[in-house]
């Protein structure tokens, strides 16, 4: 991993910002802790003035005195953390309404749910929201070729296959930026992830009594990655009421720990599946958290399909958020069979069943023969994501990989 260290990577949203800031006053950019939010903002926007609402004094001079704090950004600023002191937005809006500049305000925060509130109530045709993620594959890919490039190597002295990271490297290390750019061992980042910015942050914001429980329903939520989400269970396991379940659920997706895909709801079937499914928003902290702190320990370890999945699942949704889209994405599942993600495409379907193998067997193809003629009508395209390293199609199914997917991506958007 120490190609990328002191390295500075592309990042595939920075387009989408330059385009927002012609078109809004205020940019809200909210994601998890560490994803690059504040790297991005001063990238982009580099003649903007910075100022840090984690700092104290700056917290409590925005605080005390809001109208002092905004008059000395004339010009507009970047103000990160801004879900520390909510009201501010309030004063935004009258300052922004009376200058009438766009790309004014750059507004970062890690707490969706409190930052939306405040962001939605105030600011309201004056913000464009965006979300920034970790790192996606296609990112660390095109940062890596051209550091190679750079080095002067030619076009036909770049095996790009053996250069590429090992998946079950990729899997165990995830995507934090800070992972590959001060090249940290991934079990020393992730842990202390879990103590400053899980276990203190959200402790602190949501008085969350039994820290213990806590943690242990975050690992249980691990060893359930990519499966129908279900809190009786959990609830048994841990000895914990669903109701307070939900509410540790609600903090962790609001927090950008956790991601929901909701299943395709339609009238025409009566026993689809109503359950989301349960994902991280990083492979890294899957790994951590079920005691994996070695990518050797991967291979053949029993939920490397899953957390293979949920790598694609996020990759996948990553060039939406990237290029200033929504979340469009489903998966199909009724009691016989599941169809692991549906991306909608002006209310059609590109289907795809999601493989860690390297080789794809016909079997994989059934699911996606049975919701064809299901839904013939609905599903424009299908195919399989694998971890192969060739694309190709076959049979009316598209053969992906991660080298090619995010180029399959960019034609749907």
């Amino acid at each position: 991993m120490g190609i990328f260290f002191n390295m500075m990577i592309k990042r595939d949203i920075k387009e989408h910002l330059i385009y927002l800031s012609k078109k809004y006053p205020v940019i809200t950019i909210t994601g998890p802790r560490q994803s690059g939010k504040t790297t991005i903002a001063k990238e982009v926007f580099k003649s903007h003035e910075y100022v840090n609402l984690e700092n104290i004094r700056e917290r409590e001079f925005a605080k005390n005195d809001p109208e002092k704090f905004l008059a000395q950004f004339a010009e507009g600023a970047i103000i990160d953390e801004i879900q520390h002191v909510p009201e501010l937005t309030s004063y935004i809006q009258v300052m922004v309404d009376e200058r009438k500049k766009d790309g004014m305000f750059i507004l970062t925060g890690s707490r969706n749910f409190s930052l939306i509130k405040s962001v939605s109530q105030s600011l309201a045709g004056r913000t464009s929201i965006t979300e920034l993620l970790p790192l996606s594959y296609s990112e660390i890919s095109k940062s890596k070729y051209e550091k190679m490039i750079t080095k002067k190597k030619s076009k036909s002295q770049i095996k790009l296959k053996e250069e590429k990271l090992q998946l079950d490297k990729l899997l165990y290390s995830g995507l934090y930026p800070k992972i590959y750019q001060k090249n940290i061992n991934p079990s020393i980042y992730y842990g202390d992830y879990i103590k400053t910015y899980i276990e203190r942050d959200l402790r602190d914001l949501e008085n969350i009594k039994d820290l213990s429980k806590f943690r242990s329903f975050i690992i249980l939520c691990a060893s359930r990655v990519g499966q129908l989400l279900n809190l009786s269970n959990i609830s048994n396991d841990l000895g914990v009421s669903s109701t307070t379940l939900k509410g540790w659920l609600s903090i962790l997706e609001a927090s950008y720990i956790v991601f929901l895909l909701r299943p395709y709801n339609s009238n025409i079937n009566k026993q689809l599946i109503k359950s989301p499914k349960l994902y991280f928003t990083d492979t890294g902290l899957i790994c951590y958290l079920l005691g994996i702190d070695n990518e050797k320990h991967l291979s053949k370890h029993p939920l490397r399909g899953s957390i293979f999945e949920n790598l694609i699942i996020l990759e996948v949704l990553k060039s939406r958020l990237n290029a200033g889209k929504s979340n469009n994405l489903n998966f199909y599942g009724d009691k016989r069979y599941e169809i692991d993600l549906l991306y909608n495409v002006s209310s059609k379907f590109s289907a795809f069943e999601i493989k860690s193998a390297e080789t794809v067997s016909s079997d994989f193809y059934k699911n996606l023969d049975y919701l064809s003629d299901l839904l013939p009508e609905k599903i424009i395209d299908r195919g399989i994501i694998y971890a192969g390293s060739e694309s190709y199609e076959i049979k009316k199914n598209k053969i992906l990989n991660l080298e090619n997917l995010n180029g399959y991506l960019k034609k749907l958007t």
